[in-house]
């Protein structure tokens, strides 16, 4: 079976490098799966996990906030403005988070903006979804 190189970046660091045979990523189109050999492609990406499977079964998960992807070849390029693996991520403030933006979202404050309270829960949930406490 054929593979590609992935790489996820952001502004710090390089988050993850290495070889899969899938990456699945949210477009602002909807769900992607990129396999080997898939045409050229830049898309946006949404706030949402990015799933890489490797040989075998296994999987990668990367809680991504936004950014691009970019298809070139056998690689796939993510540039993220923020990227987590799940052993980065600290489960229980991402639990307040995500209740103080729901909590916001249902209050309805009249100073509320209300787009920074939705990225900040879908920040808060991509991060439970690859830390499996969601």
């Amino acid at each position: 079976m054929s593979k590609m190189t992935v790489e996820v970046v952001t502004p710090e660091r390089v988050v993850y490098s290495g070889d899969a045979k899938m990456v699945i990523a949210r477009g602002v189109e909807g769900d992607l799966g990129i396999l080997p050999n898939h045409m050229p492609l830049v898309t946006p990406l949404k706030i949402a996990p990015v799933r890489i499977q490797q040989e075998g079964d296994k999987e990668t998960k990367i809680a991504v906030s936004g950014g691009f992807m970019e298809v070139r070849g056998d690689k796939v390029t993510i540039l993220a403005e923020t990227a987590e693996l799940p052993e980065d991520i600290d489960v229980a403030r991402a639990q307040e988070a995500k209740a103080r933006a729901e909590k916001r979202l249902i209050d309805k404050h009249p100073d509320l903006d209300v787009r920074r309270a939705e990225l900040a829960l879908q920040r808060a949930l991509a991060r439970l979804e690859v830390t499996n406490k969601l």
